[in-house]
């Protein structure tokens, strides 16, 4: 599963990827986290506010700072846990 984390790198950004690797190691799952700051790259996802949150290529989350239960009950869904 690739994690990716969409933002510019602020505070919020890099708070959801510490957050999502907790979560993904919680759930046992293989992943690889990928940062996407180019902007253009990111609206290529449909985001228009950051911090956002995809699994391979599918938009969870954005222009928020889910809670850490938040972020580890999408990436459960995301793999049908």
């Amino acid at each position: 599963m690739k994690i990716q984390i969409l933002g510019s790198g602020c505070m919020k950004c890099k708070k959801l990827m510490e957050m999502a690797e907790e979560a993904a190691k919680g759930l046992g799952l293989e992943y690889e986290i990928e940062k996407v700051t180019d902007v253009n790259k990111i609206l290529d996802f449909g985001v228009m506010s950051t911090p956002g949150l995809a699994v391979d290529g599918k938009v969870l989350s954005s222009g928020h700072l889910p809670s850490a239960d938040q972020v580890r009950q999408l990436l459960a869904q995301a793999v049908g846990k």
